[in-house]
């Protein structure tokens, strides 16, 4: 049997995918919205991190963490959060038949997946790619054509502050606006 190994290279910059479980499209909802950034609030108190990037799409979402310098705990806030979430909301969400003995033996609800994908960004260019990649993702699935159309992301946030041109598109017909962009000083990247 094979061994999964994740990254953990300290006050780096990690890019997550995070999934309901059976793909419920059930994270837009007010409520799971509201749990979701109070745990993120509530988490960061104690354990701080950046949130570079962020998209909720209905069945899942990514982000953009830059940990602080010497902090490569991921995993701690990623359970927390999650935690939070299934403790608020997870009653709700709560399918009795999608229980297996396994998740019934650690306490696991029915609204996450039990794992996660994360992947730690090796450089600037790696960086800038997954920036666009959770901000165009919206429209990769077809839930809106205009990336400033979808309301639960960081594109709005970045968009006034001039990372990202009100009208960016995101699908190679045009360039992200580079200019002015806040300091990366931090992210780890030479």
């Amino acid at each position: 049997m094979s061994r999964y190994r994740r990254a953990d290279v300290a006050g780096a910059s990690y890019f997550f995918t995070v999934v309901t479980e059976r793909r419920q499209p059930v994270l837009v909802d007010e409520h799971v919205r509201a749990a979701l950034r109070e745990a993120i609030e509530t988490v960061r108190v104690k354990r701080p991190f950046v949130i570079d990037a962020w998209v909720l799409l209905p069945d899942h979402l990514h982000a953009i963490w830059t940990l602080p310098e010497g902090d490569k705990d991921f995993a701690t806030r990623w359970r927390l959060i999650k935690a939070h979430v299934t403790r608020c909301c997870g009653a709700h969400y709560f399918r009795p038949e999608w229980l297996s003995e396994r998740r019934a033996a650690k306490h696991c609800g029915t609204l996450w997946q039990h794992r996660y994908w994360e992947h730690l960004l090796r450089d600037e260019r790696d960086f800038e790619n997954h920036m666009d990649y959770v901000h165009f993702n919206p429209v990769k699935h077809g839930h809106v054509t205009r990336v400033g159309d979808w309301p639960y992301s960081s594109f709005h946030r970045l968009a006034k502050a001039g990372v990202y041109a009100l009208d960016w598109a995101g699908d190679g017909s045009e360039s992200r606006l580079l200019v002015d962009q806040p300091s990366r000083e931090g992210y780890g990247f030479a």
